[in-house]
């Protein structure tokens, strides 16, 4: 995927935060502290962030629009949703340090906050006879698996994972 110079400033804030964060308590990590890390300015820093918090909601973007720019195909049947659930919990491994710092840091509801938003934007978009609840199962279901596999150092299997969810969703087994 290839990037705009001011996505790599971007990016370059985001790995200085969680740096940062590996390091110090959120709370005592300032704007300063972050655009020094990075090599850039503070004014630099609020181009792009208002906050401290927004630098993670973009973290949580950016993976996302990079996973979607992975998938090559739209779900028809219960093989094609698992795939897709093991891809999605394949990247939460691959970088479960970063949501360990997340939730070192008291922020999970930034995560479940943009798993909300991400499913109720594609609900609407792409399945919007599910109604209204739908969307929020799905986050929720998302969040507190991934919460609790985190807890265990994401070692149960990805498979065993997606089938779990997938499970919990299809009856037809």
């Amino acid at each position: 995927m290839e990037y705009a110079p001011e996505e790599y400033t971007r990016h370059y804030i985001v790995q200085a935060l969680f740096k940062l964060m590996s390091e110090y308590e959120f709370e005592k990590i300032s704007v300063s502290d972050i655009a020094l890390k990075a090599g850039v300015g503070r004014a630099t820093f609020y181009r792009y962030f208002k906050r401290k918090e927004d630098v993670i909601e973009f973290y949580f973007t950016h993976n996302t629009k990079e996973f979607m720019f992975e998938q090559h195909y739209y779900p028809r049947c219960r093989e094609d949703y698992i795939k897709i659930v093991r891809d999605v919990f394949e990247k939460f491994k691959k970088n479960k340090e970063c949501f360990k710092l997340i939730k070192r840091a008291h922020l999970e509801y930034l995560y479940l906050d943009f798993l909300n938003r991400n499913f109720t934007e594609t609900f609407k978009r792409e399945y919007e006879e599910t109604g209204r609840y739908a969307p929020y199962l799905y986050a929720g279901m998302v969040f507190n698996v991934s919460m609790l596999w985190l807890e265990s150092d994401c070692k149960d299997s990805v498979e065993n994972l997606a089938e779990t969810m997938i499970n919990a969703i299809y009856f037809d087994k």
